[in-house]
């Protein structure tokens, strides 16, 4: 490895006979297999040697991430590193990353355990359920098990079991909750989330019946501000901050414009696989974990090119199937986290502001392109993937005409 990286024998043999040589290795071909640059590769195998060096490492001596960021202090002061000026907090916080990736792999850093609470089973058993049984999408699951993990924590701090929880107890995290400043809506997601895990563990017997009917999430009313989706002109500037041919650019590009075209939502788009393109027959096919649906939606031409110019000049040359990757090692998946970065980053760069500023704006601003292009509510409603006319119903508070054609289509039991 190190006679691949470096020209000069004599610097490869001095990486060589540093300490902990097997541990180090296996990173670095672990970040190899991952697509890194041999830029790249460099850089880590010069940090893991500086890491031993400044902590004086030896074969089995486990460290704390303290002295790891200790060492990062020494390291980014001028001469740390062979260089007479600091380095700059990106770079530490790089030098960290490395640091602690390296020593959990090999087993050698010590960290803080995750607080934890008494009930990991019964979360465990919660989930399985959301997963196996209701099918729920893998960000509903987290932000649940976010929410229950956290009470359960508190639970603990005070003493009291899930069989001995009282309203009261809910109540008051609620409250607390509240006084963050959350928003309702906030608000009122944390106690359907809390009354949700509660008539599961009922069902159970874990705890006194009756208790999620006891919790009453706060109410909001129709009147709140109206869905600020982006109009045509902002959506053509915002496509204009990537029409340049750099990688990053690229993948961009096709990022937004399948968010444009479709009014996808950033979870499905970041679950796009190459298969899911037929380009004999012009479909895309977009799995939608919120309402645990596959939709076909026709290729169009102007988003097919832009894809397979990506496939083809901007997407790393790995096996992974996914077809949205990120850009540095380990090359893997992008996340739906990266996508809301990849959104507000450019819109940043043409100044708009006062809107929602994540991925949905763009589908808010595909709701409302297609309502003024005369769709009906329903037909809109299914190309979002909407289960229902409520969801659709938010972009008719946009007009007086499509609130009557609302007011015109038989919502059957929706009432």
């Amino acid at each position: 490895m190190f006679e691949t990286l470096f020209a000069r024998p004599s610097t490869a043999g001095r990486y060589r006979i540093a300490p902990l040589l097997d541990e180090r290795l296996g990173y670095l071909e672990y970040y190899a297999q991952a697509g890194a640059s041999r830029d790249t590769l460099c850089t880590i195998a010069a940090q893991q040697v500086s890491l031993v060096r400044l902590l004086d490492l030896h074969e089995g001596e486990r460290v704390s991430v303290t002295r790891v960021e200790a060492a990062a202090d020494q390291w980014s002061l001028p001469g740390g590193r062979q260089s007479s000026r600091p380095a700059t907090s990106k770079a530490r916080l790089r030098f960290i990353g490395h640091a602690k990736r390296w020593l959990r792999l090999a087993g050698l850093i010590d960290e803080p355990a995750r607080a934890r609470h008494a009930h990991a089973r019964e979360v465990a058993a919660f989930e399985a359920w959301m997963r196996d049984e209701r099918g729920l999408s893998e960000q509903t699951v987290l932000c649940r098990l976010y929410v229950v993990d956290r009470f359960l924590v508190r639970l603990d701090d005070r003493g009291v079991s899930l069989a001995e929880v009282e309203i009261a107890d809910i109540d008051r995290e609620v409250a607390r909750w509240h006084a963050r400043h959350c928003s309702r809506i906030a608000i009122r997601c944390y106690a359907e989330r809390l009354r949700t895990f509660f008539r599961f563990a009922e069902s159970r017997g874990w705890c006194t019946p009756g208790l999620a009917d006891g919790i009453m999430p706060p109410r909001f009313h129709p009147g709140k501000p109206l869905p600020k989706g982006l109009d045509r002109d902002e959506v053509l500037r915002l496509l204009a901050t990537s029409e340049s041919d750099c990688p990053a650019d690229v993948r961009d590009r096709a990022i937004l414009m399948v968010l444009v075209a479709y009014g996808l939502r950033s979870g499905e788009v970041a679950g796009l696989r190459l298969d899911d393109l037929d380009w004999t027959e012009e479909i895309l096919r977009v799995r939608c974990p919120k309402p645990a649906r596959t939709h076909l939606y026709p290729l169009s031409r102007g988003v097919g090119q832009t894809i397979l110019r990506y496939v083809r000049d901007g997407r790393p040359r790995h096996p992974e199937r996914a077809l949205f990757l990120t850009l540095n090692a380990p090359i893997r998946p992008i996340t739906t986290r990266a996508i809301g970065h990849v959104v507000r980053s450019r819109l940043d760069r043409i100044g708009i502001t006062g809107k929602c500023r994540g991925p949905h704006a763009l589908r808010h601003g595909t709701a409302q392109h297609l309502l003024d292009h005369g769709l009906s509510m329903k037909e809109v409603g299914d190309y979002l993937g909407h289960r229902g006319i409520r969801a659709t119903s938010e972009y008719a508070r946009v007009r007086l005409g499509t609130l009557r054609e609302v007011a015109s289509i038989d919502l059957e039991g929706l009432t």
